[in-house]
C-alpha cells in the first residue's frame, strides 16, 4: 500500500441546498496543493452531478464521490456517469461506492438489501468490465445482475452491448466505503481504496488483519475533522451531533454498521445506549454519551485539532500543523471550516 500521506476535503451531502462556498473551498484547497476534494449522496442531492460541477471549476485536484450509493443505479449507469466525468475533469475521478444500510436502500431506493457483500462484489465487477470496452460487449450472468436480462418480465430481445464512448482511464480507480470486517476485507481484494467512516489510529488493530491482502498502491482516505474556532466546544458540537446520529440513529437496532463498529472498538455498552437513547427520543442525550465514546476511543485531545486566534474566521484563516496520529506533516494556511485527511496508511499503520 502506498505510504504517502495526502490531504483531501469533502463536502458531505447538502441540507437544504448547496454551500454556496463550495467552489471557492474547493479551489482554495486545490491552489493549496490539496490531493481531493470529495462528494456525497444520502437521499437529497446526488453525487456525480455535485462532483462534475467541482470538475468544471477546477483544474488538476482529485474529485471523488464519498459515497456514490450502489442502489440508487445500476452498475453500467454508474459506469456510464464515471466515464463521463473522468473525461469531463480530464481524468481525475474517483468513483467512491458504498451499499448504505437497509432503511436507506428498501426505505428510499426501493431495493433489496440483502447479502450486500456479494452483490457490491457483482456491482465492482460489472463497472470494471463495462470500463473495459475493449475487451467486447458486456455479459454477466450472476445472481442479482444479469446482462442481457432474461429473468422475470424479460421479452427476450436483450443483447451484448458496450460502452458507446471510449473511457479516459479503463481502469478508472474505485473505492469502496465499508465497516464490518468481511466487507473490509472484500474491499482491500477488488477495490483501489477503502473509505472507512471511522478510523482511529490508536484502534489500528481493528482492521489490520483484514487490510493484508491489499494491493499494491492502496489508498485509505480517512476522515480527521479540524475546526477554527475560539470556542472548543462549539467546534466539537457538529462532531459529537455526527456520532450522536450515525451510532444512534443511521439504522435499526441490531442492524446499524456504525453502532457495530464502535462495539468492535470496545465500546459495546456505550454504543448500545447511545442507541437506546436515540430511539427514546432523548438525542441531546445521546450526543453528550457519543462524545464520551468518541473521547475514550479516538483520543479527542490528540486527534481533534482546534485553532484558536483571536479575530479568526473563515475568511482569514490561520496556518496551522496538520498531524495525523500525532505526527506533523504539512503546514498550510487552510481556508474551509471543515477539512479531511485523505491519509494513505501502509499495512494499518499511519
Amino acid at each position: 500500500m502506498s505510504q504517502a500521506l495526502k490531504l483531501g476535503m469533502t463536502f458531505g451531502y447538502w441540507g437544504k441546498g448547496p454551500n454556496p462556498d463550495v467552489i471557492e473551498h474547493a479551489q482554495v484547497a486545490e491552489s493549496l496543493g490539496f490531493d481531493s476534494v470529495w462528494t456525497a449522496e444520502s437521499w437529497g442531492n446526488d453525487a456525480f452531478t455535485f462532483a462534475a460541477w467541482i470538475a468544471a471549476h477546477t483544474k488538476r485536484v482529485r474529485i471523488g464521490t464519498g459515497i456514490v450509493q450502489m442502489a440508487a443505479r445500476t452498475p453500467v449507469a454508474t459506469a456510464m456517469a464515471a466515464a463521463t466525468i473522468d473525461h469531463l475533469s480530464g481524468g481525475r475521478f474517483i468513483l467512491g461506492l458504498g451499499v448504505s444500510g437497509p432503511q436507506v436502500v428498501e426505505g428510499w431506493y426501493g431495493q433489496p438489501s440483502a447479502r450486500p457483500l456479494a452483490r457490491t462484489r457483482e456491482y465492482v465487477e460489472i463497472v470494471r468490465r463495462a470500463l473495459r470496452r475493449e475487451d467486447g460487449p458486456l455479459e454477466f450472468a450472476g445472481d442479482f445482475y444479469q446482462h442481457p436480462y432474461s429473468g422475470p418480465g424479460s421479452v427476450g430481445l436483450g443483447k451484448p452491448l458496450k460502452l458507446m464512448i471510449h473511457p479516459l482511464r479503463s481502469e478508472l480507480p474505485i473505492f469502496i466505503a465499508a465497516e464490518g470486517p468481511k466487507n473490509v476485507t472484500q474491499t482491500a481484494e477488488i477495490a483501489d481504496g477503502w473509505l472507512p467512516l471511522y478510523y482511529s489510529p490508536w484502534r489500528q488493530e481493528i482492521y489490520a488483519d483484514q487490510l493484508t491482502g491489499a494491493k499494491p498502491g492502496f489508498e485509505i482516505t480517512a476522515l480527521a475533522h479540524f475546526a477554527f474556532t475560539d470556542d472548543i466546544a462549539a467546534g466539537l458540537l457538529p462532531v459529537k451531533q455526527m456520532l450522536g446520529f450515525y451510532i444512534g440513529g443511521m439504522g435499526a437496532k441490531g442492524q446499524n454498521y456504525h453502532t457495530k463498529l464502535m462495539q468492535r472498538m470496545g465500546f459495546e455498552e456505550e454504543a448500545l445506549r447511545i442507541q437506546e437513547l436515540f430511539f427514546e427520543g432523548r438525542r441531546d442525550e445521546a450526543i453528550l454519551m457519543s462524545s464520551q465514546t468518541r473521547s475514550r476511543s479516538w483520543g479527542h485531545r490528540r486527534g481533534f485539532a482546534s485553532v484558536s486566534r483571536p479575530g479568526a474566521s473563515r475568511r482569514s484563516p490561520p496556518s496551522l500543523s496538520v498531524a495525523v496520529a500525532g505526527r506533523p506533516r504539512i503546514s498550510s494556511s487552510l481556508q474551509t471550516l471543515w477539512v479531511v485527511d485523505s491519509g494513505h496508511h501502509s499495512n494499518g499503520r499511519p
